[in-house]
């Protein structure tokens, strides 16, 4: 066989090896990697919450670019929140116009304890993981990746389930909630490479204060123009972030 050849011959054994020894898992961390290498897209998110409970209840929608800014609204009741979000700082919309989100959290701490909005918003901003972050690290921390049809599903950690459940870590300086009973699990769908449509749901029971709520959240995110979407920024909330 002429050296060519055989060397032809070696990279298609190798590639065919580590095709073989892909998982599910392996799958879909791929596939939310293709879609943030995509130069942008939009997605939608909607949390729903079982029994009376609505914490973090209400659509998000959004859009990204690589390497640049996401702009997300959130829909909480009658409130809507804007924000403006870049290299992990960010912007808030608040009736007096954009804020960062130090001003939004000294403000906050100004008014004092108890359930401040202005707190939970910016809790919320801080947590926010794009799309394709977000379902690759999902997808990390699920036990094990099933695939079936027309998905991949599996459970999520322990650990994972209790993060979600605060929503992230705390980066205020707020004292976290204790959780217990925490569980979860995780849906993928992928399309032409790239991950198209997640959800996650959790479960748990969240202590805060002395006080007891059973949480059963559902959040499904579902991506679309990828690769058309257009980022506007208003120059206001660019300067918060500068």
């Amino acid at each position: 066989m002429k050296p060519y050849l055989l060397t032809l011959a070696i990279s298609f054994a190798a590639s065919c090896l580590i095709a073989a020894d892909a998982t599910p898992k392996d799958d879909v961390i791929a596939a939310a990697k293709k879609l943030g290498d995509k130069p942008n897209y939009s997605w939608k998110s909607n949390v729903e919450a079982a029994g009376n409970n609505r914490a973090g209840g209400g659509p998000t929608e959004g859009k990204t670019e690589k390497g640049g800014y996401s702009l997300i609204t959130m829909t909480r009741g009658d409130n809507t929140i804007e924000a403006v979000i870049k290299d992990g700082k960010a912007a808030i919309k608040l009736q007096d116009g954009w804020q960062s989100t130090k001003e939004v959290s000294d403000a906050a701490g100004a008014a004092g304890g108890g359930r401040n909005p202005a707190r939970m918003i910016t809790r919320m901003v801080a947590s926010f993981k794009a799309p394709a972050v977000q379902a690759a690290d999902l997808a990390e921390k699920v036990k094990e990746l099933k695939k079936g049809d027309e998905s991949y599903s599996g459970d999520l950690s322990e650990e994972a389930a209790k993060e979600l459940l605060s929503f992230g870590p705390r980066r205020d300086g707020a004292d976290a909630p204790n959780i217990t009973g925490a569980k979860g699990s995780a849906k993928f769908w992928v399309k032409d490479g790239v991950v198209s449509k997640y959800e996650f749901k959790v479960q748990g029971t969240v202590s805060f204060n002395g006080n007891d709520r059973e949480v059963d959240r559902t959040t499904t995110v579902e991506v679309k123009d990828v690769g058309t979407t257009k980022v506007e920024v208003p120059e206001d909330a660019k300067k918060k972030i500068s």
